[in-house]
């Protein structure tokens, strides 16, 4: 179930578009063998018309050289049913979010079986750049390190900390994700997930307050260890 996770996180890294509140999530796992009927690049990812076995379906995944005609696999893959894409200006009635597409079986079948990040964490740690900064707590917001160091202490708590936006990823399930970090680490994790209805930008140094909950299950195999929810930008 590893894998999950892995899938989700580049859902988050990679979607730009905003999902319909109705928004239904499934995972499927087996290898589909595919044939491009239509393909659509967007800023950050690729749309596929395919076709398998007589049933034709859209998948979604990172920017891919997708040829029609050729055939393609995939693995990984969360169903989205009712979901729009803000830069298509267009509502698919079924998409498959897929981690990989690729010319060979094999190539999938490795990613099935691997994963960089485990299914009990939401940490980047691994998959993440930790950023050469640091930066100054003021008044009783906290570091990265003393949330995480503490992290039994601050659950279901009101907390307060200041980082560098590191990833943003707007309209992803009805809130903007945000990836911050400060300098500081603690078990060499360094990367703090944010959710919140604010707009920010990368480089952004901000300021949040929002509420942490422990072991966040999504559905669909992923937890998330540490996560900051309903995030507020506060002076």
């Amino acid at each position: 179930m590893k894998y999950f996770l892995s899938l989700v996180l580049v859902l988050v890294l990679f979607v730009s578009c905003k999902n319909d509140p109705k928004t239904e999530m499934q995972n499927t796992t087996d290898i589909h063998k595919v044939t491009a009927q239509e393909v659509i690049n967007v800023n950050e990812y690729t749309y596929v018309r395919v076709l398998e076995d007589g049933v034709e379906n859209w998948i979604a995944a990172p920017l891919t050289d997708i040829k029609v005609g050729e055939t393609y696999y995939y693995g990984n893959a969360i169903k989205m049913q009712n979901f729009k894409s803000e830069e298509l200006n267009k509502t698919f009635e079924t998409v498959y979010f897929v981690q990989k597409i690729s010319k060979t079986e094999k190539d999938n079948q490795q990613s099935l079986e691997s994963s960089p990040v485990s299914e009990k964490s939401g940490s980047q740690r691994l998959i993440a750049e930790k950023k050469d900064i640091t930066i100054e707590t003021s008044g009783n917001t906290i570091t990265i390190e003393e949330l995480l160091k503490n992290k039994e202490k601050y659950n279901n708590e009101i907390v307060k900390l200041k980082g560098e936006v590191t990833k943003y990823n707007p309209a992803i399930m009805n809130v903007n994700w945000v990836h911050i970090q400060d300098g500081t680490a603690f078990n060499n994790i360094f990367d703090l997930t944010v959710t919140t209805t604010a707009e920010v930008n990368l480089g952004d140094i901000i300021s949040f307050e929002g509420k942490v909950i422990l072991n966040k299950d999504f559905g669909a195999g992923y937890v998330y260890e540490i996560i900051i929810e309903n995030a507020t930008i506060i002076e």
